[in-house]
C-alpha cells in the first residue's frame, strides 16, 4: 500500500514539472511577425493561434506588442480550441490592405478578421483595428440589403463589403478595450453566440461612411454592451433575427442612425448624406421571412444629433415577433426621430407593395425618454393594420424642440396601449 502512494506521488510531481514548463504566454513576434504596417502578418498570426488553441495550459495568453501595426489579410482563426480559456491581449494596432485588390476575390474580400468556434475568449487591450474603409465606401448597399426580386441600375449594387470583426459560434465571450474604426462595411458582429460581453469599446468612422453599423447581434442570447461609444455612418447598434436576452446600458451615440430592432434590428439610422446613427431594432420579416427578437433593454444610453433614436421596423409580409422591449432613461439631444415603430419599413421605396401580415411588435416600454427632437413628429408608430402593434407602454416622456419654432407632436396608427402624462401628447394611442 505504501509503494502504490509513493508510485501515485511521484506521477503527480512529475505531471506538475510538465504543466509548469509548459508555455503559458505566446507574442506574436515569436512566430514571425514583423510589425511594421507593410510587410504581411497574417501567416504569424495563425502560427500564433495555432499555438495557443493547442496549448496544453488551461488559460494561455497571446500578446500583441504595443508600438508596432500589423497589417493582416482577411484571416479566420478557427477553434474548437483545447483550453478552456484563451486570453489575447491586443497592445499594438491591426490594420487591413489599403487597396482592395489586397483583400482578394470573395469570400476573402466580404471578411477581416474572424474568430468562430472558439470558447472563453478575452480579447482586450488599447489597440485599433483599423478595417480601411475608405476604399470601399464607393458601394453605396449591400446585396443582403434587398428583397431578391429586386433590381438595381446601380453598378456596385450587389457588392459585399467586408465586416471588420467577427464572432461567431462562440460562448462565454469577453471583449474590452479596443478601438475599431473605418470598417468597409460593419465594425464588429456577434452570431450565435451563447453569453457575451462587450465592454469600453470606441467604435468610429465618418458619418458619410455608408452602412457602417458598430456592433451588430444576429442570432445570439444573454449579450451584455456596456459603456461604449460608438459614432459611424450607420447604426449604432443593430440587433437581428434571433437575438434574446441582450442589455445595452451606458452606450453613446452619435453621429449615425441610432439603435434600431427589426430583420430583427436595433438601429441608429440610414440616410447617409447625414448623422444617422440611432439604436434599431429593425429589418425584420424581410422577404416574408418568420423572424423572432425578444427581452431587448436600453438602459441609461444617448444620443446626439443623430438621424433617430430608438426605433423598431419591419418589413410588410414577414412574421413573428419584436416583444418585451424596454428603452429606460434614454436621453437625446437634436435628434431628428427620437421615437419610431415602423412596420411598414421599404428601403429605397423600391417595389414597395401592402401586405397584410407582417411581424407581431408588442411589450414594448418607454421610461424616461427625455431630450429634443430636430422634428416636430418627435413620437411615430406606424403599426400594421392587420397585426396592430399592441401594450405599447409610455411614461415620463419629456420630448421637446430643439431650438425650433414649432411644438413638438405624436402620430398612432393601429398603435395600442397606454400613456402616462407625456410631451407630447400620447393621446394617439389606443387603450
Amino acid at each position: 500500500m505504501i509503494h502504490i502512494m509513493d508510485f501515485s506521488i511521484l506521477i503527480f510531481l512529475i505531471l506538475s514539472m510538465a504543466s509548469c514548463g509548459s508555455i503559458s504566454v505566446f507574442n506574436v513576434l515569436d512566430f514571425g511577425a514583423i510589425g511594421d504596417g507593410v510587410r504581411d502578418d497574417s501567416q504569424a498570426f495563425l502560427k500564433a493561434w495555432n499555438a495557443i488553441c493547442t496549448a496544453p495550459t488551461s488559460n494561455p495568453e497571446l500578446i500583441i506588442p504595443k508600438e508596432k501595426t500589423f497589417l493582416l489579410r482577411p484571416t479566420v482563426f478557427t477553434g474548437p480550441c483545447k483550453p478552456r480559456q484563451i486570453h489575447i491581449k491586443v497592445l499594438g494596432d491591426l490594420t487591413a490592405p489599403k487597396t482592395r485588390l489586397a483583400w482578394g476575390r470573395p469570400p476573402r474580400s466580404t471578411y477581416w478578421l474572424i474568430f468562430q468556434y472558439v470558447d472563453g475568449l478575452i480579447i482586450n487591450g488599447k489597440g485599433t483595428l483599423n478595417g480601411q474603409g475608405s476604399v470601399w465606401w464607393s458601394s453605396l448597399y449591400h446585396k443582403q440589403e434587398l428583397p431578391n426580386n429586386t433590381n438595381s441600375d446601380v453598378g456596385e449594387m450587389n457588392e459585399l463589403r467586408p465586416i471588420a470583426f467577427t464572432i461567431s459560434f462562440c460562448k462565454n465571450l469577453q471583449i474590452s478595450g479596443l478601438n475599431v474604426i473605418n470598417s468597409p462595411s460593419k465594425h464588429v458582429k456577434l452570431f450565435q453566440c451563447i453569453g457575451a460581453s462587450l465592454s469600453n469599446l470606441d467604435i468610429k468612422a465618418p458619418k458619410e461612411s455608408p452602412n457602417t453599423d458598430g456592433i451588430v447581434i444576429a442570432e445570439s442570447s444573454h449579450i451584455q454592451v456596456h459603456d461604449t461609444n460608438i459614432g459611424t455612418g450607420d447604426d449604432c447598434i443593430a440587433i437581428l433575427n434571433g437575438t434574446s436576452n441582450l442589455n445595452i446600458t451606458r452606450v453613446a451615440c452619435g453621429p449615425g442612425h441610432g439603435i434600431r430592432q427589426g430583420t430583427i434590428v436595433v438601429w441608429f439610422s440610414e440616410n447617409i448624406k447625414r448623422k444617422e446613427q440611432y439604436l434599431f431594432i429593425g429589418s425584420l420579416g424581410m422577404n416574408g421571412a418568420y423572424d423572432t427578437v425578444e427581452e431587448i433593454h436600453v438602459q441609461d444610453c444617448s444620443f446626439v444629433g443623430t438621424q433617430n433614436g430608438v426605433r423598431i421596423k419591419t418589413w410588410q409580409g414577414g412574421s413573428g415577433y419584436a416583444r418585451k422591449v424596454t428603452f429606460l432613461g434614454i436621453t437625446l439631444r437634436a435628434v431628428e426621430n427620437p421615437i419610431t415603430i415602423d412596420q411598414y419599413y421599404c428601403p429605397h421605396l423600391i417595389h414597395c407593395q401592402n401586405k397584410t401580415s407582417a411581424v407581431k411588435v408588442s411589450d414594448v416600454s418607454y421610461d424616461g425618454v427625455q431630450g429634443t427632437s430636430m422634428t416636430k413628429t418627435a413620437i411615430n408608430l406606424s403599426c400594421s393594420q392587420s397585426v396592430p402593434c399592441t401594450n405599447i407602454q409610455m411614461n415620463r416622456i419629456n420630448i421637446t424642440s430643439a431650438g425650433q419654432e414649432f411644438i413638438t407632436s405624436s402620430f398612432c396608427l393601429n398603435a395600442h396601449g397606454r400613456a402616462g402624462i407625456s410631451i407630447p401628447n400620447m393621446g394617439c394611442l389606443r387603450k
